[in-house]
């Protein structure tokens, strides 16, 4: 097996990524899921896919580690808030993205970070 050089991706960088380049959420939508403005968000994936092609281009391995993380528990609800009218609902785990609110139809409406 040939040893790569490595390059390092913070866990941070890592749900940057997951959230705006493979759930295609805006960098307004995905700051308010990590906790961030819309542009700490900017300035986090902007790093994240200069890693990533650094990695790419140059034949790196990835190296995942460090960051401003918190797990989550997979069996715990998660809670959504509807920017429009301000309802709040629960919804289970691995269910996917809610399409709407339920209370105004509303599709302006972000994951609340639970606090733990």
């Amino acid at each position: 097996m040939i040893d790569l050089e490595q390059v390092q991706l913070t866990v941070d960088e890592l749900e940057a990524l997951r959230l705006a380049d493979f759930l295609g959420m805006s960098h307004e939508e995905a700051g308010k899921q990590m906790g961030v403005s819309r542009a700490t968000f900017g300035r986090i994936i902007e790093q994240a896919r200069k890693t990533v092609a650094d990695a790419l281009i140059h034949g790196k391995a990835i190296s995942v580690d460090g960051g401003n993380y918190r797990r989550v528990d997979p069996t715990t609800n998660r809670v959504f808030l509807c920017d429009h009218c301000g309802w709040r609902w629960e919804e289970p785990p691995a269910t996917g993205r809610p399409k709407k609110c339920p209370s105004c139809g509303g599709q302006a409406f972000h994951r609340v970070a639970e606090k733990g």
